[in-house]
């Protein structure tokens, strides 16, 4: 089973933004059919191909549907293949260790030191944790193949 091709849409050259998803939807399906994938999650990714295509209404409701379908298709195969665009993990773990080291740390500093005005100092210090886990779940995804050659930007 192939995937199917993006229909060309000359209407959305004004549209700069739009350019920009499209392409880099389009890049998502080609760097996809490189891949050996599972027929059902071919089929899926067709299905939201075939939605594209179809949208012919204004350029609004196609960005949206680009938006949701991409989405769509990244949780797919990270859930069931464990791909994942380039920088996937930093992404993620940059606000979580924020949250969930940098808050905590900086209440402590905060306490400690009797000065709320210390709760500040924690968020840079989670971001780093943060920046440093995820980069690290990125190099062994990249070293395990599971890795996309493309970065996804939102």
């Amino acid at each position: 089973m192939e995937i199917i091709p993006l229909t060309p849409r000359p209407e959305i050259e004004q549209n700069e933004k739009l350019i920009k998803n499209y392409i880099q939807f389009e890049n998502l399906l080609n760097e996809l059919k490189t891949r050996q994938l599972p027929d059902e999650i071919i089929t899926h990714i067709n299905n939201e191909i075939s939605l594209i295509n179809t949208t012919s209404a204004s350029e609004k409701d196609l960005a949206k549907q680009i938006s949701k379908s991409q989405s769509g298709i990244l949780k797919l195969i990270e859930k069931e293949l464990k791909l994942v665009p380039k920088n996937h993990y930093r992404n993620l773990w940059l606000p979580l260790g924020m949250s969930t080291f940098g808050l905590p740390l900086g209440v402590a500093f905060g306490l400690s030191l009797d000065n709320m005005a210390f709760l500040g100092i924690g968020l840079p210090i989670g971001m780093a944790f943060g920046v440093a886990l995820g980069t690290a779940l990125d190099n062994k995804a990249e070293k395990n193949g599971t890795q996309l050659n493309l970065e996804m930007k939102h």
